[in-house]
C-alpha cells in the first residue's frame, strides 16, 4: 500500500491492492468519510482521476475508484468473464471492507456496472448513479462501434467540445482510447445484454439517477432516456455543453447534477 497527496487534496489518497474474485484489484480510495464508488469506463481509470478528487473534496467523501483488471495494464482475473461477474465482485469488495450507505457512480461501460451492481440487491449500496451508460438494447438508437475508430473520430464522439479532451499520452493518440480486449472480455464483442433492459424494471428499492450529456455521439440522449425510462425509481438529467464524458468535459456540472439528488 501507498500513500500520495495530490495538490489540493484534504486527506491522502491510498492505493489499495484488494483481492477480489480469485485476483488482486488495485483500488485508489479518497478516505473522506462518506463512500462513493465510482467506476471508469472503457477509456481506463484516468477517465474518472480528476472527478474523484473533485468529489472527495467537495463533499468530504470517502471515494473508491478500482481498477477493472485488464485495464492499464493490470493483470487479468480468470473468474471476472462477464460484466455481471465483476459487478458481483465489486459487492464483494464493499463486504470486504464494511462499508454501508454506498453510492455507486459508474460511466460509459461503468455505468452498465453501476446497474448491475444496483441490481443484486446489496443493502451496503444505498444509490447509484448511470453516466452515459451502455449495455442496454435500444431499438432505432443503438450504441456506436468504437472498435477501430480512429482517435480523432474518437474524440468528436466523445466531446461537445473537442478541444477538451485530454492531452494526447507520450506514445500518442488523442484523449482517451479504449481498451478493446479489455473491454470486450467483459462486454462480449455485442458490448451489450439483451436482457438487461427488461431486468432494469426490477429496480423498485434503489434511489437511481441517471445523467446524460446532451451532445454524447456514442449513446444518444434518447438511448439516455430509455435507460431512465426502464427504471421505477429514476431521474433523468441531460448535462448542455457535454458529451459522453461528464466527469472530464463538464465536472462542475456533474457534480452539481449528482449532489442536487442528494439533497432532495
Amino acid at each position: 500500500m501507498s500513500n500520495s497527496v495530490p495538490a489540493g487534496s484534504l486527506r491522502p489518497t491510498r492505493t489499495l491492492g484488494t483481492p477480489v474474485g480469485g485476483g488482486v484489484v488495485t483500488v485508489e480510495d479518497r478516505d473522506h468519510t462518506r463512500p462513493f464508488l465510482l467506476l471508469h469506463g472503457g477509456g481506463g481509470p484516468a477517465t474518472v482521476t480528476g472527478f474523484a478528487d473533485l468529489l472527495a473534496q467537495r463533499t468530504h467523501s470517502r471515494v473508491l475508484t478500482p481498477t477493472h483488471p485488464g485495464f492499464a495494464g493490470t493483470p487479468r482475473v480468470p473468474d471476472l468473464d462477464s460484466t455481471r461477474a465483476l459487478a458481483a465482485a465489486y459487492v464483494g469488495l464493499l463486504d470486504e471492507l464494511g462499508l454501508s450507505d454506498v453510492t455507486v457512480i459508474g460511466n460509459s461501460f461503468g455505468g452498465w456496472l453501476a446497474a448491475e451492481i444496483a441490481l443484486l440487491g446489496s443493502p451496503r449500496v444505498s444509490g447509484a448513479v448511470i453516466v452515459d451508460g451502455v449495455g442496454i438494447e435500444v431499438e432505432g438508437h443503438p450504441a456506436t462501434s468504437v472498435a477501430g475508430l480512429a482517435p480523432a473520430d474518437l474524440r468528436k464522439l466523445s466531446f461537445h467540445d473537442p478541444s477538451k479532451a485530454p492531452a494526447p499520452p507520450a506514445a500518442g493518440g488523442t484523449g482517451p482510447s479504449p481498451d478493446i480486449q479489455a473491454l470486450l472480455s467483459y462486454t462480449g464483442p455485442a458490448m451489450s445484454d439483451p436482457t438487461l433492459l427488461e431486468r432494469l424494471h426490477t429496480l423498485g428499492h434503489l434511489p437511481v439517477h441517471v445523467i446524460w450529456g446532451e451532445s454524447d455521439g456514442i449513446v444518444s440522449t434518447e438511448y439516455g432516456k430509455a435507460y431512465a425510462a426502464a427504471i421505477p425509481t429514476a431521474e433523468f438529467t441531460v448535462l448542455p455543453r457535454s458529451g459522453h464524458l461528464p466527469q472530464i468535459e463538464t465536472p462542475e456540472e456533474l457534480l452539481g447534477a449528482i449532489t442536487d439528488l442528494g439533497s432532495n
